[in-house]
């Protein structure tokens, strides 16, 4: 399911199912983007950034083109202690691999994946990315 900012309306509530991962898509071309977020966030429980949050940031292969701080996109992985991805969504490999790394995602998530944990999960993301 997409939506374009939270909260979610919630006359639908009852017909909505499990939420299992929220993925915040930040556009590196727009500031608007990264705003978005950052005010879609206060809407998000404490609860969900133990492993069932990542960022995931589109456009990186036009730099020349940037509207946001690299520094503002690494700090919000830092702060929600959340996966920070990135991806050219122009280039089909680059696109493909991304959907598979968030459909694995997503698996763990969901609790599909015995023994793997969400919080496992984001525990070994963070510790990848301190190498």
């Amino acid at each position: 399911h997409l939506t374009t900012s939270l909260p979610l309306p919630s006359e639908r509530d009852h017909l909505r199912p499990r939420i299992d991962m929220i993925v915040f898509m930040i556009d590196i071309k727009s500031k608007y983007s990264l705003k978005n977020v950052e005010a879609s966030l206060a809407h998000v429980d404490a609860s969900f950034f133990l492993g069932k949050v990542c960022f995931l940031v589109t456009g990186v292969g036009r730099v020349n083109y940037c509207s946001v701080e690299m520094n503002a996109i690494w700090k919000l992985g830092e702060v929600y202690c959340s996966p920070v991805l990135f991806c050219e969504l122009e280039l089909e490999g680059i696109r493909v691999a991304t959907a598979q790394r968030l459909l694995r995602m997503l698996q763990i998530c969901a609790g599909h994946i015995p023994g793997f944990s969400a919080l496992s999960f984001g525990t070994l993301m963070r510790s990848s990315a301190d190498d």
